[in-house]
C-alpha cells in the first residue's frame, strides 16, 4: 500500500516527489512513457532554459534540468517507474492506479500529468522544432537566435496576441498568421495587436511548412481564400494554438473545466475527490512555466502530507 502516488513527472511531479520523500512518505512516481509526451514533460523538448533560477551561466538545457530534478527526488527515496497510467479508480479507498505493467493501491494521489502543446505537424516541423520553432514565446523568445529577427506567431486568440506582444521586445517585426479575417482574441487584446507598430496580422492564412535546414529561415503560408502560397522570411515560428491537458485517463472521475483542466480549490491543490491533489500544467492554463509548476508541486506534496497526517497515515 502506497502512502502517496504521483502520476506524471516534469517540474511539478518531481518537486512533489522530492517534498514527499523528505517528509518520509516514500512516494511512488509513475513518470509516464509515451502518453502525453516523454517522461520529464515539455522541458524534455526544450534546448535552452534561461529563465529557471539558479543557472546564471547561460542557463541549462531542458533535459539536463529535468535530470537534475529527477536525480534529487530519487536521492531522497522516491521510487519510480517510467510507465503510462492507463486508468484510475478513485470511487473507493484505497485508490487504485493501473499502468501498462502494474496495479497500485494508494492512500493519496497527486496528478501532475501536464498539458501537451498543440502542433500543426507541417513537413518541416520534425526537423526544425527547437531550431527556430517553439510553442512558448515566453520560454524561448528571448534566446539569442530570435533577437532582432522577423518572427511569426500562429494563432488568433488571446494567447497568440500575448505571445506576439511579448516577442516585440526582441524581434524586429512579428507576423501573426490567422486563418480568419478577424481575431478571436478579446477586444482589448485585439486593440493591443492591431495598434502595435511591430505586429502585422496576415489574414485568411495558414502555415503549410517551415523552411530552413539547420534553423528556420521562413514560414510557408497559404491563403485559404485565394489558394495563393507565399513565404515570409523569418528567424522563428511560434505556435499559439492552445494546449490539451493530459487528463483523459481520469475518465471524468475528477472535476475538470470546459477545457479539461483539473479544477482545484483556489489557493490550494485539492481536487473534487478527497485525497486527490493536482499540480503543474494540468491545472494551469495561464502561466505554464517550469518554476510555477515546481511551486505547485511543492504545494501538492504539502497538502497531501497534511491530509495523510490528519488520518494518522505517516
Amino acid at each position: 500500500m502506497e502512502k502517496v502516488t504521483i502520476i506524471g513527472s516534469g517540474p511539478a511531479g518531481f518537486t512533489a516527489a522530492l517534498y514527499a520523500a523528505r517528509a518520509n512518505l516514500e512516494p511512488l512516481i509513475l513518470e509516464g512513457f509515451q502518453s502525453g509526451g516523454i517522461p520529464g514533460g515539455q522541458l524534455m523538448t526544450t534546448t535552452e532554459v534561461e529563465n529557471y533560477p539558479g543557472f546564471p551561466e547561460g542557463g541549462i538545457s531542458g533535459p539536463d534540468l529535468m535530470q537534475k530534478f529527477r536525480a534529487q527526488a530519487l536521492e531522497f527515496g522516491t521510487r519510480s517507474f517510467q510507465e503510462d497510467v492507463t486508468e484510475v479508480d478513485l470511487a473507493s479507498k484505497p485508490f487504485k492506479v493501473r499502468t501498462t505493467e502494474r496495479e497500485v493501491e494508494t492512500h493519496s494521489v497527486i496528478i501532475s500529468t501536464g498539458a501537451t502543446a498543440r502542433r500543426l505537424h507541417v513537413p518541416g516541423e520534425d526537423t526544425l522544432w527547437n531550431r527556430g520553432m517553439s510553442a512558448c514565446a515566453v520560454c524561448d523568445g528571448a534566446l539569442p537566435i530570435f533577437r532582432d529577427k522577423d518572427l511569426v506567431v500562429i494563432g488568433g486568440g488571446d494567447s497568440a496576441v500575448e505571445e506576439a506582444t511579448f516577442l516585440t521586445k526582441f524581434a524586429s517585426k512579428v507576423y501573426m498568421i490567422h486563418r480568419r479575417d478577424e481575431l478571436r482574441a478579446s477586444k482589448i487584446m485585439q486593440e493591443r495587436a492591431l495598434s502595435s507598430s511591430k505586429i502585422e496580422v496576415v489574414w485568411d492564412s495558414v502555415l503549410v511548412d517551415a523552411e530552413g535546414e539547420d534553423l528556420v529561415t521562413g514560414a510557408r503560408i497559404n491563403n485559404v481564400k485565394t489558394g495563393e502560397e507565399s513565404t515570409i522570411p523569418c528567424g522563428g515560428i511560434f505556435y499559439a494554438i492552445g494546449h490539451d491537458p493530459n487528463t483523459a485517463f481520469l475518465a471524468g472521475q475528477v472535476e475538470t473545466d470546459e477545457q479539461s483542466y483539473v479544477v482545484v480549490t483556489p489557493g490550494r491543490t485539492d481536487t473534487s475527490v478527497e485525497g486527490v491533489f493536482a499540480c503543474g500544467d494540468v491545472v494551469d492554463k495561464i502561466y505554464r512555466q517550469a518554476v510555477t509548476a515546481a511551486g505547485t508541486g511543492c504545494a501538492a506534496a504539502l497538502d497531501a502530507e497534511r491530509w495523510l497526517a490528519e488520518r494518522g497515515i505517516e
